[in-house]
């Protein structure tokens, strides 16, 4: 008894130091696991071109405090454009956009600095990711290289085309309720029909921009009706059938008529 008593002590303590060693594996190969994860991710971030991106504009309190987190965020190098409310866009985005290619991150502080309203930014996603690279929004967490990021870019896109949607069907709802009243007027003229006016006040001696200004229209439209008025002026009618020459048999019965006689030789 005593020997089958040993043994089977012998036993649970074998189990025993089996399940811790099995359990030390186990925790060694998470941390193995983990750290080989930190390495990609490491070995990604070095190998991925960080840029950030600021747009400077008269409501920014503290531009260095945004370029100091960029900087934290891994930005190599910081792109500043200045916002020009009388310019159309954000041009240094938009070169800036050009040149993206795989493994390049762009990192920005928020997002009204790069887009205006969701489907801008979804269209800017849309380019960024076409050329491989990636966005990543300090103040909303948003990482589009990442699983949640690309979720909650989805997300936003349902939620665009729904509102979209929305939007075109309370637009269709409205005119068959204005045609119905007879309140109806149709579009808006456009700067093709303003012409007349445009010509009109160019010829007032105001400037092209003044004249984009006062009737709602763009300076491209200003300089295309111009462009089209100046090439209606040059066109020359062509000339007329030219009169023949009197014959010396005319002229001389012209003669002869101022002396009361008429004679066609």
């Amino acid at each position: 008894m005593g020997y089958d008593g040993s043994m089977s002590n012998d036993r649970k303590r074998t189990k025993l130091q089996s399940s811790d060693e099995l359990s030390i594996v186990r925790v060694l190969l998470c941390l193995m696991i983990g750290i080989s994860k930190i390495y990609t991710l490491m070995i990604a971030m070095k190998m991925s071109n960080i840029i950030g991106y600021l747009r400077v504009d008269g409501a920014t309190s503290n531009v260095k405090l945004q370029s100091e987190r960029l900087k934290a965020a891994g930005a190599s190098k910081i792109i500043r454009e200045v916002a020009d409310h009388r310019a159309n866009g954000r041009p240094r985005l938009a070169q800036l956009l050009s040149t993206i290619n795989e493994k390049d991150i762009l990192i920005v502080e928020s997002l009204p600095s790069i887009a205006d309203s969701t489907k801008q930014l979804l269209e800017l996603v849309e380019q960024i990711q076409s050329g491989g690279g990636g966005l990543k929004i300090l103040e909303s967490d948003l990482d589009t290289s990442l699983l949640p990021g690309y979720v909650l870019l989805k997300l936003l896109q349902m939620i665009d085309n729904f509102e979209r949607q929305i939007k075109r069907e309370r637009q269709a709802i409205g005119i068959a309720k204005a045609k119905r009243e007879g309140r109806y007027k149709g579009r808006k003229p456009t700067a093709r029909a303003k012409a007349d006016e445009v010509i009109k006040l160019i010829a007032q001696g105001l400037t092209r921009e003044k004249v984009a200004d006062q009737l709602g229209i763009g300076v491209a439209s200003v300089y295309r009706i111009l462009k089209n008025e100046t090439a209606t002026q040059d066109k020359v009618e062509p000339p007329s059938k030219p009169v023949a020459r009197p014959t010396k048999s005319l002229k001389k019965t012209v003669r002869n008529t101022d002396s009361g006689q008429l004679s066609l030789f």
